[in-house]
């Protein structure tokens, strides 16, 4: 099979940073979480005080945008690449509920969008890509040979988000998560700037009842009947 690009969009927490580690393991193929990238921006906002519950200083960030700089570095003992922001490892920071809800006020900015876009797609300009976001299918890689667009309920996704905070140690409540998830899903879908929706190309999974391996054998399933 000759390399392809494998775009993977879909609402917060439907597992396609999962997804995506597991079928560019599978493949052999380059792993780019762009969720990862604006939670990045995000922090960076936080730190210089930029953006906020009850604010956001879009011009100030905007100038500021040439400051950040942002790579992934693979680390052998997780298995995967975690995000950099100015030479230090923020993984760990930028996986907060106080990130998450501040990080879609960051997406809905047109020159945020546009500069994450080039670094993107300069990242897959060779193909064998799995990356995965709200826009991959549509804006970032529009010919992409496989799309996927990862959904589930609202609850369910709450519910494996609230899990996977709780098991990292950090205080926070179901109905704060719900309630976080519901607010991202309204201004991803809502924002003039790349909204999420699905591609017209794009298969539809809907994951509430899939284990990760189902899901897994599934797309794999897919990737050999389409591209074998």
């Amino acid at each position: 099979m000759n390399n392809i690009t494998i775009a993977i969009d879909g609402f917060s927490s439907t597992g396609k940073s999962t997804l995506a580690k597991q079928l560019a393991k599978h493949l052999g193929y380059v792993y780019v979480d762009t969720g990862a990238m604006y939670r990045a921006v995000t922090y960076f906002a936080m730190q210089n005080h930029l953006v906020g519950e009850d604010f956001l200083n879009k011009e100030g960030l905007i100038q500021k945008l040439a400051e950040i700089k942002l790579h992934f570095q693979f680390n052998p003992e997780l298995g995967f690449a975690e995000m950099y922001l100015n030479n230090i490892n923020v993984e760990l920071q930028i996986r907060t509920i106080e990130v998450s809800r501040l990080v879609s006020k960051i997406a809905e900015i047109s020159e945020v969008r546009a500069k994450l876009v080039e670094q993107q797609q300069a990242m897959g300009k060779n193909k064998g890509i799995v990356m995965d976001g709200r826009d991959i299918g549509t804006v970032v890689f529009p010919d992409a040979e496989l799309k996927l667009f990862m959904t589930a309920s609202a609850h369910t996704r709450a519910k494996r988000r609230f899990d996977e905070l709780v098991d990292k140690g950090q205080n926070v409540s179901y109905d704060e998560v719900l309630q976080n998830v519901e607010e991202r899903d309204y201004i991803d879908t809502h924002r003039e700037d790349s909204p999420l929706v699905k591609a017209h190309d794009a298969i539809e999974i809907d994951n509430s009842t899939l284990t990760k391996k189902e899901q897994f054998d599934l797309v794999v399933e897919l990737i050999h009947k389409f591209f074998a």
